[in-house]
């Protein structure tokens, strides 16, 4: 009979060890790294004859037609790629309190409500619990079957005998991975050894009997799915609920997905009743509106035509530009990348010859969102330029491109998408790079070739860039003094 032997696993990426030590060799973690015991290693030597020949086809083969299952929640289904695939494993991790076990509730009561056996199955929290959430969110009246439990060996034998007999969709929630284990297994709730069996066995469970089961996942403090990456890799879908506890609203990104794309995202917004839907995103993200297409007019602030997805989004970024009194600088950034800021202020001080050296810089997306394509670079240029200048802006106008080291802006793509949403949102004209060829009725196109021609519509930035060039050299005084 094979031995159990000791060994010791990074927690967070599964690397294995002999010895115990701080730092992870693989992940680069500290304090990771956890004692184990190891399962039996499996019999080599395995026979030819004891399998099952494969019938292998060709690429010409017609995939069967698979029909998906609405979830009632517009938002969802297109972060799924258009609802639920049979079968599927679907991973969801966000932080803690951000509403996750209320988005499954939510969903899982409209599903049952459509007729769909639906299976919520809870190791954190006891049936009460769950109900009282349900009443507060109006859900109780919803078919969904509860139950509360930690051990993997109960859990699938509740779920084999509560779902349909003959087969069909049907959708199993686990409220979460990390408090489930396998008896079999002598580790602790949560280590790699425990995840990675439990999510095997209900992944199993989903191929076998066709139906979708969602994994909740806890996260670390750097906003990764806790547990070994092993566990992402063998799930069809990985989603993470996003959201900034200051606002109100929620973001459901994909970024694993097998039957759908992985940039498309799902807004919702926090409300004393539950999470609801927010069919207009870019009203939400623009910080300072009034009116749909009026922002207050103030410096440092520029509206991006954005894309998530097939999504357009109109976001605001906020700049601000003050003298430093440091011999280096502060370069803050909230939502967008500290790396391209750098790459955009050094454009703009050898190519246009604005100085920021002796300023610092403060870039932020209003609203929380976290803004990731290259399109933002040339708003997050004008919002640099309105607060260098202390001038806001063009009024009703939206920007997006691409800067290059060159100086040059950059196309990118899905322009006429951007403008549609722009107009109608009551935005008149938009700075964008030039030969798009994309024509939108009542929006004006200002195209542009190099960086410095949008340095012309603030004119009052190069003085204001020679100002702070002569304060930064050492000499002091107000900003505004000559």
């Amino acid at each position: 009979m094979a031995k159990h032997s000791e060994s010791f696993v990074c927690q967070d990426c599964g690397a294995v060890y002999r010895k115990w030590q701080g730092r992870c060799d693989a992940c680069g973690s500290w304090n990771h790294i956890q004692e184990e015991t190891a399962a039996p290693a499996v019999p080599k030597g395995l026979s030819a004859g004891k399998g099952k020949a494969l019938n292998f086809t060709g690429l010409n083969a017609r995939p069967e037609s698979v029909a998906r299952a609405q979830t009632g929640m517009s938002e969802f289904d297109r972060v799924l790629g258009g609802g639920l695939v049979p079968g599927s494993a679907i991973l969801i991790g966000g932080d803690p309190g951000i509403g996750k076990s209320t988005l499954l509730l939510q969903a899982s009561a409209q599903i049952a409500r459509r007729g769909i056996p639906t299976l919520y199955v809870s190791g954190e929290e006891a049936v009460g619990q769950i109900g009282m959430r349900a009443q507060r969110l109006g859900l109780a009246d919803a078919p969904v079957q509860l139950a509360s439990a930690n051990s993997l060996r109960d859990i699938l034998a509740g779920i084999e005998a509560n779902l349909p007999k003959q087969g069909g969709p049907a959708v199993i929630v686990i409220d979460s991975i990390q408090t489930i284990f396998a008896d079999n297994i002598e580790s602790a709730p949560g280590t790699v050894n425990q995840v990675r069996a439990c999510s095997q066995e209900l992944i199993r469970l989903a191929k076998r009997s066709q139906a979708s089961v969602f994994l909740v996942g806890h996260v670390t403090k750097d906003g990764q799915i806790a547990g070994p990456r092993v566990v992402e890799h063998m799930v069809d879908t990985v989603l993470y609920f996003e959201g900034e506890r200051g606002h109100q609203f929620r973001i459901l990104r994909a970024v694993k997905n097998r039957f759908g794309a992985t940039d498309e995202i799902g807004v919702f917004s926090m409300t004393d009743g539950g999470l609801s839907e927010v069919s207009n995103p870019s009203a939400l993200f623009l910080g300072g509106a009034e009116e749909a297409g009026k922002v207050t007019p103030m410096s440092g602030a520029a509206v991006l035509a954005g894309m998530e997805g097939t999504r357009p989004l109109l976001v605001e970024i906020q700049a601000l530009v003050s003298p430093s009194p440091l011999a280096t600088p502060r370069r803050t950034v909230v939502g967008w990348d500290s790396g391209r800021l750098a790459m955009v202020l050094a454009v703009l001080d050898t190519r246009c010859g604005l100085r920021f050296a002796g300023c610092d810089v403060y870039l932020n997306v209003a609203g929380g969102l976290r803004v990731v394509e290259p399109a933002a670079d040339l708003a997050v240029a004008a919002a640099l330029l309105s607060a260098l200048a202390d001038s806001p802006a063009p009024e009703r106008t939206v920007f997006f491109g691409e800067i290059s080291l060159a100086g040059e802006v950059r196309p990118v793509s899905q322009a006429e998408s951007r403008l549609k949403e722009a107009a109608k949102l009551g935005f008149q004209q938009a700075v964008m790079p030039n030969g798009l060829k994309s024509k939108v009725k009542g929006i004006k196109a200002i195209e542009l070739i190099r960086l410095h021609e949008l340095v012309e519509l603030f004119p009052q930035a190069r003085q204001a860039s020679r100002r702070a060039g002569r304060q930064g050299s050492g000499s002091q005084g107000d900003w505004g003094e000559e």
